[in-house]
């Protein structure tokens, strides 16, 4: 939503109820009190559409809930036991099942008043019980903001209705008459409130293509937020109306007329879109009220499928169309079960008309969405196994659910809940057909995880209608797209997950990075630990490991070995562990400086390979390996890893002056080796410093000499040190130690080069 962006200030209390009392006065706006509605009120209302309701039940659930809520009062001054009534009510409107209703009338109970889960189940049975529960806050909850708080309740909530819809029919429910009664809460409370409808239970409602309710709860919010804009918006909207008044039934007249005299009956009827929907519209497409040209819509309800399309074939042949304003959502609902045609033709009075058609059916379900489906029939079963059956919405929402579940903490869960609620949609093709539902905006990427999270883990490619594309193009409507894979890519790259759109690949992109991550610290680890054993001359089993996991306060092997790679546990304690008598060899302080003194005197560029020594096979290899980062390093230099906690090991040329920084502490010191595949060349960072006449042509020339040997310029700086000489220094990235010396010994014949070196960090 455009309009919501605006507010700094995101919802904070996800679940908050504001049927309580305000802790400080509040200015009441004067009303006359509506009368609680009555027991045999209730009765009649559910027995209306559904004669077989179970009269004693919803009794015996309007006393106990009466009883239970006691003086209990509403910030208005109402009863508290008038807010479930009203709940109920909004719920028999929609025509529910006894279940919700009752429900619905004790919502509260277990929260606010002395009720427990336990009595419910009792007295009411488990299914009323859990769906009571299910509505009910976390209590007492251990985190530090109100956000987590906040997202924890959500998902709770969304958990419960993933077991059963009917938790979402009452929340909603709730949600709307806590929105009709807002003026009574205080003004910080409001705000809050109204924007957390209009982020997540507005979106949720027209998920569940419950547009009436949807409709309601963001105008509701948009008079709280921005209550002079929703004045001027009716203003101009009624203004509008009375001046179309008599245009109106003329069109609803011509339409109804035409269709009769071509042998279709069809009822027709006028509706202007709600203030919150034209004001979003303004501000996304930049436009003034009187740009606006579909403010009035009508709607076509006819007998049966068939109808939809001779109504359209009328309405066509009657007037002229708009181009590009037909959609066919009957051949291709949309995911919250919404089926209808669209179009515009320019009507009577040249005035451009937005026609639905559909079928009584489709007119149902596009108003109450899943609330549409008879739940209270017999033979339908319980409501989420009927509409796992029959309804695309519901299994949308269980999917998603499973999906935002799997957040690693409440903040991302709550970023990818909006992210999922709140987009439009583009409908896309794999190349066999299937269609894939998608966020507006969305790119390859995400269509790659919809289709499947391996299909997006191994992503290399695409193909966007035939033609090759990048994997961040974003997708239209109807395109057909190929996704091309490669198993040599094992997790995707982290980057992929500031370019996704769904909360769907984003979590599958942070998950895989993840599990690389702590496979590559796992394969480190490993290899340091079996270094230790090999040079300490002691037999090493995973199966003596597993007996001293205890000690470890580890649960498993590969939690061991990731703890040693990323330098939580020295490979020394996991010795100590499986054996007592482990002694570590301490080197002593001028041992180290020795031992480097004399590597650095060392001429041979081909050492020979030591059988500890951990091979290094590139910066795309399993073990988290990063190169200096004044510098860098490339094979055939002499090499040392040095382990830092958390971030891998950071390979150093043995000739590095950065190393003196590590001579206190010994055991960051690792052998490293070379591993490189001839097969697969790759390139590797080395750093040089270039002293050239300051001449026009003197940095293209040196370029030129780079580019012509196969290297790679990543970086340049210059420095003036005289007036007649500059100081270059470049990062590029080389094959090995030979190609970067046949680069430097180009550079020096040049006439514009003083002086070439490499510089080692």
């Amino acid at each position: 939503m455009v309009y919501r962006r605006h507010r700094p200030t995101q919802m904070m209390a996800a679940t908050e109820s504001v049927a309580v009392a305000p802790t400080a006065p509040v200015a009441r706006p004067a009303k006359p009190r509506a009368r609680m509605m009555r027991q045999y009120d209730l009765v009649e209302r559910v027995r209306s559409y559904n004669p077989n309701t179970n009269e004693d039940l919803l009794n015996r659930a309007y006393v106990y809930a009466m009883k239970a809520h006691g003086s209990q009062t509403r910030a208005s001054g109402d009863p508290y036991f008038s807010h479930p009534l009203e709940v109920a009510a909004i719920l028999t409107d929609l025509k529910l099942d006894d279940a919700t209703i009752v429900a619905a009338l004790l919502h509260d109970t277990i929260e606010d008043t002395e009720a427990t889960r336990a009595e419910i189940d009792q007295i009411f049975g488990p299914e009323i019980g859990a769906l009571v529960e299910g509505l009910t806050k976390l209590k007492r909850l251990e985190l530090v903001s109100r956000e987590a708080k906040q997202a924890e309740n959500l998902r709770k909530l969304l958990l419960a209705i993933a077991d059963d819809v009917r938790v979402l029919l009452v929340k909603l429910a709730d949600r709307l008459h806590n929105m009709r009664t807002l003026d009574f809460v205080p003004t910080e409370s409001r705000r809050r409130i109204a924007e957390e409808t209009l982020d997540i239970y507005a979106p949720l409602a027209g998920r569940m293509g419950m547009q009436e309710m949807r409709e309601e709860l963001e105008d509701l919010s948009f008079r709280t937020l921005d209550p002079e804009a929703y004045t001027v918006v009716m203003q101009r909207l009624d203004a509008l109306a009375e001046r179309n008044r008599n245009l109106i039934g003329e069109i609803e007249d011509q339409l109804s007329n035409n269709l009769r005299h071509r042998g279709l009956g069809a009822r027709v009827y006028g509706r202007r879109k709600k203030p919150f929907s034209i004001w979003t519209k303004m501000e996304r497409k930049s436009i003034g009220f009187e740009q606006l040209s579909d403010i009035f819509g009508f709607r076509v309800v006819v007998n049966d499928i068939e109808s939809c399309y001779r109504a359209l074939g009328i309405v066509h042949t009657t007037w002229p169309v708009v181009p590009g304003r037909f959609k066919d959502y009957i051949s291709t609902p949309k995911q919250n079960d919404y089926r209808s045609i669209h179009t515009t033709v320019i009507g009577p009075g040249n005035q451009r008309v937005e026609l639905q058609i559909r079928t009584e059916e489709m007119d149902q379900i596009a108003e109450r969405g899943i609330a549409a489906h008879a739940f209270y029939k017999e033979g339908a079963g319980s409501p989420t196994e009927f509409l796992k059956r029959e309804s695309n919405a519901f299994a949308w929402l269980r999917h998603t659910i499973g999906i935002l579940s799997e957040s690693a903490n409440p903040e991302e869960f709550l970023e990818h809940t909006k992210l999922e609620l709140f987009h439009d949609q583009v409908f896309c093709f794999t190349p066999k057909g299937k269609l894939i539902a998608l966020p507006r905006h969305a790119n390859v990427i995400d269509f790659a995880y919809a289709v499947h999270t391996d299909v997006g883990n191994s992503a290399v490619g695409c193909k966007i209608n035939g033609k090759f594309a990048p994997l961040s193009s974003e997708l239209q409507n109807g395109d057909e797209v190929e996704v091309l894979t490669s198993e040599a890519q094992a997790a995707p790259p982290s980057a992929w997950e500031t370019l996704a759109v769904t909360g769907k690949a984003r979590a599958a992109i942070r998950r895989a990075t993840r599990t690389a991550v702590r496979d590559q610290y796992v394969g480190l680890g490993r290899r340091i630990v079996e270094r230790l054993f090999e040079r300490a001359k002691i037999e090493y089993a995973d199966d003596k490991l597993k007996g001293a996991l205890p000690r470890l306060a580890r649960t498993s092997i590969e939690d061991v070995m990731a703890a040693v790679g990323r330098g939580e546990i020295k490979a020394s304690h996991v010795a100590r562990a499986m054996y007592p008598d482990y002694k570590e060899e301490r080197v002593a302080r001028y041992g180290v400086k020795k031992g480097l003194a004399a590597k650095l005197k060392e001429k041979s560029s081909e050492p020979p390979r030591s059988p500890v020594a951990i091979p290094i096979g590139g910066i795309n290899s399993d073990l988290p390996v990063k190169f200096a980062p004044n510098g860098g390093a490339v094979p055939g230099d002499r090499i040392v890893g040095i382990v830092t906690p958390g971030e891998g090991i950071t390979i150093y040329p043995i000739q590095a002056p950065a190393l003196k920084d590590f001579e206190e502490e010994p055991e960051r010191w690792l052998d490293v080796r070379w591993d490189i595949e001839d097969s697969v060349p790759q390139r590797f960072p080395a750093r040089i410093r270039v002293e050239n006449v300051n001449e026009p042509g003197a940095l293209a020339q040196i370029a030129t000499v780079i580019a012509e040997h196969d290297g790679n310029i990543d970086n340049i700086s210059m420095q003036r040190r005289s007036p007649d000489f500059t100081e270059t220094t470049i990062d590029l990235e080389v094959y090995d130690l030979k190609h970067l010396s046949a680069i430097l010994a180009q550079l020096r014949a040049k006439a514009v080069v003083a002086r070439v070196e490499r510089v080692n960090g």
